[in-house]
């Protein structure tokens, strides 16, 4: 079935013509119905032509019926983030040259944009998500869908959660039968402070995770809906739930998601105003993590600003801390962390004045763009007191109309 594309595929490699191919064995006329499956041919002429290009069809044929299997297996392992095997089969397809003449061509670019994407390479997934956008038009319904679960898993890579649910909602149930999408839709409900759905999304991803036994991706949905829920049950009860959490992260011996396990319990004791706690469990979750990575910044930003609030670390450590920051997301190019890591450098630099300015000429827009309703929130108020202390009354009655009326 395949052989004619392969005789194609390693003549055009070593770059011979149909007739030096077929010189002393049939003429370029009939390689070329070979190639193109136009003609009936004898086995002995595939056996010659093989043995001139140096390959042993049989091989070559297996190994191009194989990738289809190969490409579900890695997506599997994608899925329930497996990533020692999720790496080595990754370094395999890369070898992989026939995968280039398959018909899972563009199955395979859009897994590698999956596989770049976990591994934080965002520069190097926007090459092959272009290509993808060119031909979109081309992909198969399971493909534009899969497609849809890549782009969502992009925007949420980009902080923009609003685009996130935008698009992972166009995706259709029975062409797609990848569950693992609804966690991305809970992350992007939750990015954008609509808990109701967040939950029911990660409630709905725990329960296909527990179809394919996934018990890590399980403890990533209960993370997702126990931070839904810590408003309606005793501060004492979540806290319990989050050791709970953090058990089953080292029994399963993920040091990964027990740093988001800390990062979380970190935020639910600065909500608090319990900022000696707040600062104990961020540098917990910073330890666990990369310390080049976005991940990290996340906690980082807890940290320094938990410490300030509480008083707990001396003013140039903390500007020591900011600066660590600022290098990780301009080495990053990361727009969000730059302008958090600005109004924190304002901030602790006492620069009122400054900070504001770029609070509400910059940082707010950016926020509203992205769709952080948490960080707008937070924003507002802050600008609101600003202008009311400052008797800037007009700029206060604005703020204030804005919310009152959410």
């Amino acid at each position: 079935m395949y052989e004619g594309k392969i005789i194609r595929y390693y003549r055009e490699k070593y770059q011979m013509t149909q007739e030096q191919l077929g010189k002393g064995i049939c003429s370029g006329t009939h390689i070329s119905k070979i190639e193109r499956l136009q003609t009936e041919y004898a086995p002995e002429i595939i056996t010659l032509l093989s043995e001139r290009l140096g390959i042993n069809i049989e091989q070559e044929d297996m190994k191009l019926k194989n990738i289809k299997k190969r490409l579900d297996h890695w997506h599997e392992v994608i899925i329930m983030q497996l990533f020692e095997e999720m790496d080595l089969i990754n370094f395999e397809l890369e070898q992989e040259e026939l995968i280039q003449i398959s018909n899972y061509i563009n199955q395979y670019k859009l897994l590698r944009i999956r596989y770049l994407l976990m591994r934080n390479l965002i520069d190097e997934s926007n090459e092959f998500i272009d290509e993808i956008k060119k031909i979109k038009h081309k992909l198969s319904p399971y493909e534009i869908n899969l497609f849809r679960h890549v782009m969502g898993i992009y925007h949420l890579s980009n902080h923009e959660p609003l685009l996130a649910i935008k698009v992972l909602k166009e995706i259709n149930n029975e062409e797609y039968t990848n569950g693992e999408y609804y966690y991305h839709l809970a992350v992007a409900y939750h990015s954008s402070e609509l808990p109701v759905l967040a939950y029911f999304y990660a409630d709905k991803a725990r329960q296909f995770f527990k179809s394919i036994n996934s018990y890590l991706r399980v403890i990533d949905s209960e993370m997702i809906m126990l931070i839904q829920i810590k408003d309606n049950e005793e501060f004492s009860e979540t806290i319990k739930r989050f050791e709970k959490l953090i058990q089953s992260c080292e029994i399963c011996k993920s040091s990964d998601r027990k740093a988001r396990v800390f990062h979380n319990l970190a935020f639910e004791y600065y909500r608090k105003n319990n900022y000696c706690l707040a600062k104990k469990y961020y540098f917990e979750s910073m330890k666990l993590k990369d310390h080049e990575s976005i991940p990290y910044l996340l906690s980082l930003e807890g940290y320094i600003r938990s410490s300030y609030y509480g008083e707990l670390l001396p003013k140039d450590e903390l500007l020591q801390l900011i600066k660590e920051g600022f290098e990780i997301a301009f080495q990053k190019n990361d727009k969000f962390y730059i302008s958090i890591f600005t109004l924190l450098d304002y901030l602790i630099s006492e620069k009122e004045q400054e900070y504001h300015q770029y609070l509400a000429d910059y940082s707010l827009p950016f926020f509203k763009k992205l769709g952080f309703v948490y960080l707008i929130n937070r924003s507002e108020k802050e600008l609101f007191n600003y202008y009311f202390n400052r008797k800037q009354t007009r700029k206060a009655l604005s703020l204030a109309n804005t919310l009152i009326n959410k």
